[in-house]
């Protein structure tokens, strides 16, 4: 008698798990898909990257000599013309030396005249004459130093282009060689620097086409080629520069965030998957629909890079996907599980 009170919520717990008549012939229906073979063809996959844009050249303008600054007659993003003086140093004290070096000169040749003289007259001698020439052109090279020098104490535009950036104000004491003024020439164009990977880097070449477009500008395309492709990689990043040139792109901030899509014109085996006429594939965003109805399946580090497609399926079963037929597989179980449970009883 109390084992079949013990009994009786047992077998009433296991009945509530016991799936309906509805429910096993529901999984008995077959599910049918669609199969259609993927095909290899030879094609050029894009290769994506972000970059910069900026000058082709960028010249960091500074004075020969040190000194006191003068006066800075340009602020950033100033566009300049070539020969146009842009900054100047405190002249009090290089003027005198060149004043300085030109007298010396001057009394050297004049010395070297008296002696040539009191030579063709016996009076000197001809060590007395060489050694006036030696001088004469001591004297004439320094001259030439300290103009030279003097010439650099102004800072001239060598081309046409935008100043970027000013640091150094008017009384400040710089030191020769230091930055005062970059400029971004207009000489050689724009060109949008972007770091590759060693795998997309072997793929691209010199002349390849690419097209830029920039978050700051929406809706507008540019159009550029591959001019540079540096051949060692960064130490810093393990990436290789890349440079675009970009025509279109005169008059833009340097600076500017861009994105480009490069089309090499090396082609590579694709396996093309049926049916993926949007999105991408195995999440690169190199491996594109072709107009065939065709998606890019291409191999990375020698393992395919897919993605998993559910299959279509037929009549009201439609849109279930991959998960019906293991549901049909657990429910053909159940019913043995239950008639196991049965026979303990």
């Amino acid at each position: 008698m109390n084992r079949s009170l013990f009994m009786f919520p047992l077998l009433v717990a296991l009945g509530g798990c016991t799936p309906g008549r509805a429910d096993l012939r529901r999984a008995d229906e077959a599910v049918a898909v669609h199969v259609a073979p993927v095909r290899v063809e030879r094609m050029a996959l894009p290769v994506n990257a972000t970059g910069t844009l900026g000058a082709k050249e960028e010249v960091a303008l500074s004075f020969k000599i040190g000194g006191v600054v003068a006066r800075v007659m340009v602020d950033e993003g100033r566009a300049v013309r070539a020969g146009e003086v842009l900054a100047t140093l405190d002249l009090g004290e290089i003027d005198p030396g060149v004043a300085r070096a030109r007298s010396a000169a001057e009394k050297a040749e004049r010395d070297l005249a008296r002696a040539r003289r009191l030579y063709a007259d016996s009076v000197a001698t001809l060590e007395q004459v060489q050694n006036a020439e030696t001088a004469r052109d001591v004297a004439v090279a320094e001259l030439q130093g300290v103009s030279f020098n003097r010439r650099h104490a102004v800072i001239t535009a060598p081309s046409a282009g935008v100043i970027l950036r000013r640091h150094a104000e008017p009384g400040e004491l710089v030191q020769a060689g230091a930055t005062i003024l970059p400029l971004g020439s207009d000489a050689r164009g724009h060109v949008l620097r972007v770091g590759l990977p060693d795998r997309d880097v072997v793929r691209v070449r010199r002349g390849d086409h690419a097209i830029a477009r920039f978050d700051a500008i929406p809706g507008r395309l540019f159009e550029g080629t591959v001019t540079e492709v540096a051949v060692a990689a960064d130490p810093a990043t393990g990436t290789y520069r890349v440079e675009v040139s970009l025509p279109g792109a005169g008059g833009l901030a340097s600076g500017l965030v861009g994105t480009v899509e490069i089309r090499p014109a090396a082609e590579q085996s694709v396996a093309l998957v049926p049916g993926l006429r949007r999105g991408l594939v195995g999440g690169d965003p190199g491996a594109r629909g072709s107009a065939s109805g065709f998606a890019g399946l291409h191999r990375d580090r020698g393992v395919s890079r897919r993605q998993p497609q559910r299959p279509r399926a037929s009549g009201r079963h439609q849109g279930r996907g991959q998960a019906r037929p293991a549901r049909a597989r657990e429910a053909h179980q159940q019913p043995d599980s239950r008639r196991r449970r049965h026979h303990v009883h």
